[in-house]
């Protein structure tokens, strides 16, 4: 590892940890159907946390589950990612569908059948965005754990719409008042209301994933 990744290794995780915490500080968060949420994670019943690649920023304060370990790659980026998640004291699985992938859902299974909540990122770490993989089905099918979606949007406070467009991968999720966040918990998206809110969720086949599990 050069000196220049050493400083960001460093430099990065308590940074972002700082800049995630301030951020949630200056926002005006509206959880939508939280009640439902809390209501179930009061039953202690472990879960796996399912959200879009490019809504994970504030994945650390809006979720207050039981101990969630969360699927992050083994890349660079992801070992930033795995630092600053754990300063907010969330355990970490490292692997993806590039890297390590499947002794990552192994580990995953026996966390699952163990009793622990679970975070995955269906749509992956490469696309396309916003369309669920077989991971995620055949992860709940192996542990029996119940899929929970989440996300986040923001709107600026020119009262333009949900989220940009051009820096996310994930579409806007439409409108909502001028400054304010917006953190939601909802069933999963039915083919035609995911494609109305900027995801797309296919069926696919779980035999390549089983496979992957076999070896």
């Amino acid at each position: 590892m050069t000196l220049a990744n050493r400083l960001k290794v460093w430099l990065i995780p308590p940074l972002g940890s700082v800049m995630v915490r301030a951020l949630g500080w200056t926002l005006r968060i509206r959880t939508l159907h939280g009640e439902r949420v809390q209501a179930f994670l009061a039953t202690d019943r472990p879960v796996i946390l399912a959200f879009w690649h490019s809504r994970q920023i504030m994945l650390p304060l809006g979720y207050h589950g039981s101990r969630l370990f969360i699927l992050i790659s083994e890349h660079r980026d992801g070992e930033l990612i795995a630092r600053i998640v754990q300063r907010f004291g969330f355990d970490t699985v490292r692997g993806s569908t590039t890297r390590g992938g499947a002794r990552a859902l192994r580990q995953l299974v026996k966390l699952g059948r163990s009793g622990n909540s679970l975070a995955v990122t269906p749509d992956g770490p490469k696309g396309p965005r916003c369309v669920a993989q077989a991971g995620v089905v055949e992860l709940a099918k192996l542990t029996g754990l119940p899929i929970l979606p989440y996300t986040f949007s923001a709107s600026k406070k020119n009262s333009s719409a949900v989220g940009i467009a051009l820096k996310f991968r994930c579409r806007s999720a439409g409108p909502a008042s001028s400054g304010a966040s917006r953190s939601t918990c909802r069933p999963m998206p039915t083919r035609r209301s995911a494609r109305r809110s900027g995801g797309t969720w296919r069926r696919r086949s779980t035999a390549s994933v089983k496979r992957r599990i076999a070896r």
